[in-house]
């Protein structure tokens, strides 16, 4: 491990609990009076209607998750039983029985960082963004010194090739939640450390450069980022974060408005590709665009996506109060 990255260790957890924002924290405590039909309220007091799932895909989903949960009828002391009845609510949107689920499951099994990690995640996505840096702070405490593993997907790409680990997740999820919350620095902090987990194979290592640069940006400045961003290599092998890989690359040549044009409107990719335009804007000094931008990812409907999530807690500190 490097000296930073060790650095980057020992103060983690410390900063997760005492460093503050620079503008106010967009925090949400009142996720479950969401009614009946709505799944989560957004950073500005909305409602967040529960995702629609094809019906094709919904009846495979749904035998995924009558399938996990005899598994936990059957083996009840089993922590992964409870994660994969978790993991499988979330496939279909049910972000908030998902996290029940894991809840559920930590209190029997308390010490299992790997639950935490997935709570952790749906608190991000139910916007609930101090628990889940409370959840992935206390997976990064519990998984130190543990032998890192690949995490299954329930959700594989077409190789069927896994591409995490368990301490690349929790890392990963634990600097996103900084950074939406607008602690740069420890999401700063947090990416570095995911670093040494995420070298397991480039679509990882994209993912984590990625928002390493936009934390470094928004924490020490455009250079910063500029640096992480110019780790990225034309010949690196993703075979899922294109995304991400792209960015980096045209944040090292100095720019990325032509990537909106090359993604399908209102995709995934779209809108990881247009948060990232929209930070490359901000960083130019574009606030103007950057907001545009922004407001343009808020129109679409997945709200469960990590670029839509960042375009609206960057709105929602910028406009201060809800809309």
């Amino acid at each position: 491990m490097s000296p930073f990255r060790a650095i980057a260790a020992s103060l983690l957890l410390a900063l997760a609990a005492c460093e503050s924002a620079p503008t106010r924290h967009v925090t949400l405590s009142g996720a479950d009076s969401a009614r009946p039909g709505f799944e989560a309220i957004s950073l500005f007091g909305e409602e967040l209607p529960r995702p629609e799932v094809p019906d094709e895909r919904r009846a495979a989903l749904d035998a995924d998750l009558f399938a996990a949960r005899l598994v936990l009828e059957r083996r009840p002391g089993d922590p992964d039983a409870h994660i994969w009845v978790g993991r499988r609510l979330g496939y279909l949107g049910r972000y908030r029985e998902a996290v029940d689920a894991f809840t559920a499951g930590l209190r029997r099994f308390p010490q299992s960082y790997r639950l935490l990690r997935h709570r952790g995640h749906r608190n991000i996505t139910l916007r609930r963004l101090d628990a889940a840096v409370d959840d992935l702070s206390r997976a990064a405490a519990l998984s130190r010194g543990a032998t890192d593993e690949i995490e299954p997907d329930g959700a594989p790409n077409r190789w069927n090739i896994p591409r995490s680990t368990d301490q690349s997740n929790i890392y990963y999820h634990l600097g996103l939640a900084h950074y939406l919350r607008g602690e740069f620095g420890a999401a700063e902090l947090a990416f570095t450390e995911c670093l040494d987990y995420a070298a397991v194979n480039d679509d990882m290592l994209v993912a984590t450069l990625y928002w390493l640069s936009a934390s470094a940006a928004r924490a020490r400045g455009p250079e910063a980022g500029l640096e992480q961003a110019r780790r990225a290599h034309p010949e690196m092998h993703v075979i899922e974060n294109h995304a991400y890989h792209r960015l980096l690359l045209a944040r090292a040549a100095g720019t990325s408005e032509e990537l909106l044009a090359q993604t399908e409107p209102a995709s995934l990719d779209w809108l990881t590709t247009a948060y990232g335009v929209s930070l490359s804007r901000e960083i130019a000094g574009d606030h103007e665009g950057a907001e545009a931008l922004r407001e343009e990812i808020l129109a679409s409907s997945n709200w469960a996506a990590f670029g839509y999530i960042a375009a609206e807690a960057d709105l929602a500190r910028a406009q201060g109060t809800p809309r």
